[in-house]
């Protein structure tokens, strides 16, 4: 991938994970959708994909760092 592709993908899973996580959001769309059973299990993703991808974009910020450089 391309250094500011990954960097947006990066950008835009980290907020929306964290405005799922933060935010009742979720819980709301699958009250409305009938998953309300679901809502127990959302920490169980949310937390270690918002994780993931503060991760990827710290990847990014330094691979563009290091060409930068160079």
């Amino acid at each position: 991938m391309k250094d500011k592709t990954l960097l947006k993908v990066g950008i835009l899973g980290t907020i929306t994970a964290a405005l799922c996580c933060f935010t009742p959001v979720l819980v709301v769309l699958f009250g409305i959708v009938g998953l309300s059973a679901l809502v127990g299990y959302l920490d169980m993703v949310l937390f270690p994909a918002l994780g993931i991808f503060i991760l990827l974009t710290v990847y990014a910020l330094w691979r563009k760092r290091g060409q930068s450089i160079t």
